[in-house]
């Protein structure tokens, strides 16, 4: 366990690579299906994925629009002229002997993801992105002598995002990784399963008394943010042990065990491989011009930190606003930020929407799994339930289970306040039926009645308590307070 004097002595340095799966109806270079989640083993694939003699690769166009949509969702623009290059190696799940990617000429050069850490303002910049088709997948049977490939993710589009090693800590580096998701799936580029895969994380960390930068270790395919996080805490404590012991820290590639809490050497990684990179000589360049690249940029929708700023100027507070931009995407069926937009006017109603949003919706579709639906559709619903809290008609647990019936309800009511009728939800705001329940409440309480007169003003919510359980909960709180003062005086 290192110590935080002996950590402090150290300047760690995090670089990650990501690899974004996008999401086309084909593969990069084939016509095969690009969903391989509940596929059987090699039933996605043709001559091209298996790399047949004389098979001959055709780009997907939407993966190149798709990346140019990466581009500007990450601070940058697409370029105007890229190749494609094979990347030379041997591995079974690599049929054709060598991966098409670029490396010389990428797709997107240039970029910045900016965060806040601790409340501090930091900035990651993008080194490149670059298209490649992904690799097949082998897998290796318990007990058994033999391995197994599975070439349906053979020529997957891949985005592969290179940042800077601009990050220091295993926090930042947690915050990235997530960035990257909100920006892939607002910029609708991904499916962004975590689960399935469709974004993986190589964390590359050095730890170093000196601004040189030390020796890196890259711990590899990681699919969550939290092993991102966990992988670098673990990989900093790792080597600044080693070099305490006055021993070397070795550049190696290392992968994830999530149920230990630890990385694993899996490959020394002492020089680069020679890949002899060469042009592709069956794929022309990709070349863009004006027109496209401006046409790209307008289709862009509002990204997050638009709405983070959006949000920001409502007056909520940055715990509701990241709520609420993780959510647009989690529910997406449901609009969430279109809906706070739609009568930025009534600023009071926007913020009790988005109130009622993050601590009554998102935890209801989260806990309750049930089907968020669109709530432009029920704004005037909403408004309505909004008047009848400002008129003191709802109290604040009967207009949580008023805004969960608007949301869930198929049909759209027209009379907001017929429906909270007719489901009990309306306060009783009758002085003379309210008189009664106080004066039971007071007689069977006298207590409690008796601290109040003394000054003892905590009781009083209790007697407020009281009147609420006799009224069945109905009673209008703030009026049942009044009462009970007036009684007790």
């Amino acid at each position: 366990m290192i110590s935080p004097e002996v950590r402090a002595k150290y300047r760690a340095t995090i670089g990650i690579e990501c690899h974004v799966q996008l999401k086309t109806k084909s593969k990069l270079f084939s016509a095969a299906g690009n969903d391989a989640r509940e596929a059987p083993p090699n039933t996605l694939v043709n001559h091209i994925d298996f790399g047949l003699p004389g098979a001959l690769p055709v780009v997907n166009k939407e993966a190149i629009h798709l990346a140019a949509r990466a581009a500007f969702a990450l601070g940058s623009k697409p370029q105007k002229f890229s190749i494609f290059e094979r990347k030379h190696y041997f591995y079974p799940d690599l049929p054709t002997g060598y991966q098409i990617t670029q490396l010389e000429q990428p797709i997107v050069v240039g970029g910045l993801v900016e965060l806040v850490v601790d409340g501090k303002a930091s900035t990651v910049r993008i080194n490149r992105i670059q298209i490649e088709a992904d690799a097949g997948k082998n897998t290796h049977p318990t007990n058994k002598d033999y391995s197994l490939v599975d070439l349906n993710r053979a020529g997957t589009p891949l985005l592969e995002i290179v940042s800077e090693p601009d990050m220091h800590s295993p926090a930042e580096a947690k915050i990235y990784v997530r960035e990257l998701y909100l920006r892939m799936k607002y910029a609708d580029i991904s499916d962004a399963n975590l689960y399935y895969g469709n974004m993986r994380f190589d964390v590359n960390v050095s730890v170093s008394k000196t601004d040189e930068l030390g020796t890196r270790s890259e711990t590899k395919n990681l699919n969550s943010f939290r092993a991102v996080e966990k992988a670098a805490e673990y990989e900093i404590g790792r080597q600044i042990e080693l070099l305490e012991k006055g021993e070397t820290v070795v550049q190696e590639t290392r992968g994830w065990d999530d149920a230990k809490q630890k990385t694993l050497s899996q490959r020394g990684k002492e020089e680069a491989h020679d890949y002899r990179y060469m042009p592709d000589p069956d794929l022309p360049p990709i070349t863009l011009d004006d027109a496209y690249i401006e046409k790209v940029k307008k289709e862009m929708p509002t990204m997050p930190p638009e709405w983070r700023q959006r949000l920001a100027d409502l007056g909520l507070d940055k715990a509701a606003i990241e709520t609420l931009i993780e959510a647009e995407v989690e529910f997406s069926s449901a609009h969430l930020l279109s809906a706070l937009e739609q009568d930025l006017s009534d600023k009071a109603f926007t913020h009790t929407l988005a109130n009622w949003i993050v601590n009554i919706l998102v935890p209801h579709y989260r806990d309750d799994n049930v089907v968020a639906n669109d709530m432009i559709q029920r704004l005037d619903s909403f408004k309505a339930a909004h008047a009848l809290t400002l008129d003191g008609k709802l109290s604040s647990t009967n207009a949580k289970k008023l805004v969960i019936h608007v949301s869930d309800s198929l049909e759209i009511s027209d009379d907001i306040a017929l429906m909270a009728k007719d489901q009990g939800l309306i306060q009783n705001s009758d002085e003379t039926e309210l008189i009664a329940f106080v004066e039971k409440v007071l007689r069977d309480s006298p207590k409690a009645a008796e601290d109040v007169k003394n000054g003892e003003m905590k009781a009083i919510g209790f007697l407020v308590g009281q009147v609420m359980k006799v009224s069945q909960g109905k009673a209008n709180p703030q009026l049942a307070q009044k009462l009970i003062k007036q009684q007790l005086n």
